[in-house]
């Protein structure tokens, strides 16, 4: 096949945008009712505007958490604690609304159509999935995590701009910020970064030259590799001018608005379904999670260069509709016999996934920024290629 050039671009968010300010309360409250209550049913969603924090969603459990309190310490964690940031998690308004589960979901979940159909005995039948959907997972060789290099940069210039403003290198920086990454590839081959964009907020008073400097200093040569930069290589920083007024002050946020950056930057497919706030029964989560799993496992054997898994649920049942395999042409099998390894070796049905990953534990927080994704800063059972040789002698 012949070769072409062209770009694309892939974004990320600090986690003091507003939206992921939302997703870390929503994943805070959940871990912190799974660590008294595991077999818990959580869906709890937040939203953030100036001064005030409204807490939502549906929730079965024999436990209290204080859902006020989780969410103002995870406020100020993030970095909002006073006036200078414009958002002070001590002092912003909570509202809890949070209602108790739907009792016809709850009975879907707990007791799943194959076993109300008296089609199976099987333990790991018996839970239903939580919801209807299609969930996507996708793996590609361009990075050593095997995700594309687009949104693995811009997660990683993102995580770096948070970490110079909390050490103190860039002390003027406050907690909302984006990136933006555009990398050029010849065919599937990435050979240079085209553009970077860098928005962050700041202290009022702060010359754009010494920000420009600073942050090509401190975020952008720490981050990217040298050899995908050259003189045609083009910078936006702080493109908009001054950005004083960041954070809930500046707009609103919501649990689950970034679903994109959470998964693959808009270089594989996507289902629709977001994260956080959500317990593991909920196969918007842990199926897009083994979704994840079963697509770098494809890759890590050698199967294919790319590799795309779609899986879909019907509410209360256990086994998944169906399970589609594109590896876009890069396998070395058909895809139709990579689909049969795939459904040998991998168990889809809810329970099972919630087995081999261990998820009912308070680990949810951790991966509500910076990407659910090719995390090497994390241990996330989803990430491991410990299957890749049992799927090459399936």
């Amino acid at each position: 096949m012949e070769k072409y050039h062209r770009l694309f671009t892939s974004e990320s968010v600090t986690e003091g945008h507003p939206d992921k300010v939302c997703d870390q309360i929503s994943d805070a409250i959940l871990d912190a009712i799974l660590e008294k209550d595991p077999q818990a049913h959580v869906a709890c969603e937040a939203t953030v505007t100036t001064g005030l924090v409204t807490i939502m969603g549906e929730i079965k459990t024999n436990c209290y958490v204080d859902v006020a309190n989780i969410a103002r310490s995870t406020i100020q964690e993030i970095g909002y604690q006073n006036r200078r940031t414009g958002f002070d998690g001590l002092t912003c308004g909570v509202i809890n609304t949070i209602k108790e589960q739907s009792c016809d979901i709850d009975r879907g979940v707990e007791n799943s159509w194959e076993c109300r159909q008296k089609i199976t005995c099987d333990l790991l039948d018996t839970l239903g999935a939580g919801d209807q959907g299609m969930m996507f997972g996708f793996a590609c060789r361009e990075t050593e995590e095997l995700m594309p290099l687009p949104i693995s940069l811009a997660h990683q210039l993102a995580k770096k701009l948070t970490e110079v403003r909390k050490n103190n290198t860039l002390p003027y920086l406050l907690p909302d910020g984006k990136t933006q990454v555009t990398v050029e590839y010849d065919g599937n081959t990435p050979v240079r970064v085209d553009t970077i964009v860098i928005s962050a907020q700041h202290d009022e008073g702060v010359e754009m030259n010494q920000l420009s400097e600073d942050i090509k200093k401190w975020v952008i040569q720490p981050v990217i590799p040298s050899t995908m930069l050259d003189q045609q290589t083009k910078y936006y920083i702080n493109p908009s001018g001054h950005f004083v007024i960041g954070g809930p002050e500046a707009d609103s946020g919501l649990t689950g608005r970034k679903i994109i950056v959470d998964t693959y930057g808009g270089y594989s497919r996507h289902g629709g379904g977001s994260f956080s706030g959500k317990d593991p029964t909920k196969v918007d989560r842990t199926a897009t999670y083994a979704a994840r799993y079963v697509a770098k496992n494809v890759v890590a054997a050698g199967l294919a260069e790319r590799c795309e898994i779609q899986v879909a649920y019907a509410i209360g049942v256990a086994r998944p509709v169906s399970v589609f395999i594109d590896t876009f042409g890069t396998g070395i099998l058909p895809d139709e016999e990579i689909a049969k390894k795939v459904l040998a070796v991998f168990d889809f049905r809810p329970a099972a996934i919630i087995q081999q990953f261990d998820l009912l534990r308070p680990i949810f927080k951790q991966t509500a920024a910076y990407g659910h994704f090719g995390r090497k800063d994390l241990d996330l059972p989803w990430e491991k290629t410990d299957l890749a040789d049992k799927l090459k002698s399936a």
